[in-house]
């Protein structure tokens, strides 16, 4: 926590200095100097460049280019940065065109569905941690169909299986353990759904005799475990799914990017 905090508060400082800075010199200089706008485009084209490589580190794990987690950090503030540059390329106002406009808007999700990742990388993980430990996710579907053939056999197998158990079973706990269940429940960290199981479950045991609730009590614990796999598979399709989202936009943003400065170039050529 101490050293999370540091990074926190240095890199906040540096962000907000290289604002404070980069502010400073457009007050100064932007109607001064010839062609600004094309030197401040350049700027921010380039550290769009360098954010979009941190998904190539994370591809290339085994190249010594440093630590994972200090290009996450530099990732996450030099992000911040390109806000501030992208105001400054704007002149802190509202882009004229359509495809200006398009290009704005790109850049806005992007940034968008960045601060989001962040947020979601930060708070998805730690709740993940207190259910059940580390939970592989391309083992989740194997791990489920387990537990249903487990819940089958308690509740459809033996010499003398209970018929309350059994109608229960294929009442309510078949579709349960079939697949994934209560996504945004568990998205929003949510127990209302586990409980209401749960409490039915109780309310079955004053219909047993002693031995059928021993296999009453097998079966609750395996809608535990079947709960605590549906939530791990809830947050980790979430986190998946983020960078189906968060990747494309920012392909999307560099090849417009690309087009916007040909398209400059190509009409500043055009009216010289």
């Amino acid at each position: 926590m101490n050293r999370f905090r540091r990074q926190f508060f240095l890199g906040s400082f540096l962000l907000l200095v290289a604002s404070v800075l980069a502010i400073m010199i457009h007050c100064r200089w932007s109607r001064q100097l010839p062609h600004y706008a094309y030197l401040t485009g350049w700027v921010l084209l380039v550290a769009m460049f360098l954010l979009a490589l941190y998904n190539a580190r994370k591809r290339l794990p085994f190249l010594p280019l440093g630590h994972s987690e200090t290009w996450a950090q530099l990732h996450i503030y030099a992000g911040f940065f390109t806000v501030v540059l992208f105001l400054i390329h704007l002149n802190f106002r509202l882009p004229t065109g359509w495809f200006e406009g398009t290009l704005a808007w790109l850049y806005a999700l992007v940034t968008g569905s960045g601060i989001a990742g962040l947020l979601l990388s930060r708070v998805l993980p730690r709740r993940l941690a207190t259910r059940g430990g580390e939970v592989i996710y391309e083992k989740i579907p194997a791990l489920r169909h387990a537990l249903r053939e487990t819940a089958e056999a308690l509740a459809l197998g033996g010499e003398t299986p209970s018929p309350t158990i059994a109608e229960f079973y294929v009442r309510q706990l078949s579709g349960f353990l079939a697949g994934p269940r209560n996504f945004w429940p568990h998205l929003l960290d949510s127990r209302r759904p586990l409980n209401a199981l749960l409490s039915e479950l109780e309310d079955l045991r004053r219909f047993l005799n002693e031995s059928e609730q021993a296999t009453l009590d097998k079966l609750t614990q395996v809608v535990r475990q079947k709960d605590g796999l549906d939530y791990h598979h809830a947050l980790q399709t979430t986190l998946k799914l983020w960078l189906f989202v968060h990747l494309p936009l920012t392909y999307s943003l560099m090849i417009c990017s690309v087009l916007h400065v040909v398209l400059v170039f190509a009409f500043a050529g055009g009216a010289r």
